[in-house]
């Protein structure tokens, strides 16, 4: 049995024995559209993570019996199409919930601590040079008594629940479904929370009910004390409004570790803010702790071994 892996590059240095038991084990780091359809000819499964799985591609592989995603979200692959052929989509959930959970507060913690700045402070020697055995010309702030607000009451939004309330924080969320299905803490309609929360977490899937979903008009409902983080999809928070409310103090800060266009482009308006020291910027690695990606690689090769 021959398995493809088109994009196993963002596996990083993670083994991938648990796959290669199953069959023989090609992989490419990465994979164009022209380049898949040269490379699955002959497979019997087919590993993805980002690539897109057309029908053309489909088309491509006659002996393709399994198309595993090396994620969670299959909205890369032309489900539809591949069962019309018989062909099984199998993909994983659960992995990463550790690991965006923790990006999520190290990001939150990291506004509300201004932590560079004061790491800046002694490397660069100002410490040292100064008269006082501390420095306060920058505030920073507990978490203990604020509100967070989570958009997107998923397992991971859960986890991010329980770990705000172990810094003494209130939490409230949004249901983007429409389904108040949490009964844990208050579900508040998106306006109020965007209102009373002193820091705003997302982790919601991008669709039609999340596309835009915080936009010029939201974030200027904000405290301007307020945070914004976006572990859930890019497109969800407008690139260009955050830029601007940071830019403006609408807000105090965000952190984004997810991109409408991914790799962010080098024309976004979140690169080239008068502030860059109120945003903290992550190229979509909140999934990939090492231990993320050593369960995922574990879960793809119990999808293989299911057979089919």
């Amino acid at each position: 049995m021959k398995i493809v892996f088109l994009d196993a590059g963002t596996m990083g240095e993670i083994s991938l024995a648990p796959i290669e038991k199953y069959g023989e084990l090609v992989c490419y780091p990465s994979s164009d559209p022209a380049q898949a359809l040269e490379r699955v000819g002959d497979c019997d499964v087919l590993i993805v993570n980002k690539v897109r799985v057309t029908a053309g591609l489909i088309d491509a592989a006659p002996r393709l019996r399994l198309i595993c995603e090396a994620a969670t979200g299959v909205n890369n692959i032309d489900v539809s199409y591949a069962a019309s052929k018989g062909i099984l989509v199998r993909n994983v959930a659960g992995y990463s919930t550790d690991s965006v959970v923790q990006a999520t507060f190290m990001h939150i913690l990291s506004l509300a601590g201004n932590a560079p700045y004061f790491d800046s402070a002694v490397k660069s020697g100002r410490y040292s040079s100064g008269v006082s055995f501390t420095d306060v010309s920058v505030p920073w702030r507990e978490l203990a008594g604020k509100t967070m607000g989570i958009i997107g009451m998923g397992n991971i939004g859960r986890r991010v629940a329980s770990v705000a309330e172990a810094f003494g924080m209130q939490v409230c969320y949004y249901s983007t479904s429409g389904t108040s299905h949490c009964q844990d803490y208050p579900s508040l309609p998106l306006e109020e929370l965007l209102r009373v929360s002193d820091v705003v977490s997302v982790h919601a899937p991008l669709n039609e009910r999340t596309d835009g979903l915080i936009g010029e008009k939201q974030l200027e409902m904000m405290k301007p004390q307020a945070f914004v983080v976006n572990m859930g999809r890019g497109g969800i928070v407008s690139e260009s409004a955050l830029a601007r409310a940071v830019d403006e103090g609408i807000i105090a800060g965000a952190a984004l570790d997810v991109f409408a266009d991914e790799p962010l482009l080098s024309d976004s308006p979140l690169l080239h803010v008068r502030h860059p020291e109120r945003l903290r910027l992550a190229p979509h690695v909140a999934w990939a702790s090492v231990e993320a990606r050593e369960r995922l690689v574990a879960m793809i090769a119990d999808n293989i071994g299911k057979g089919w």
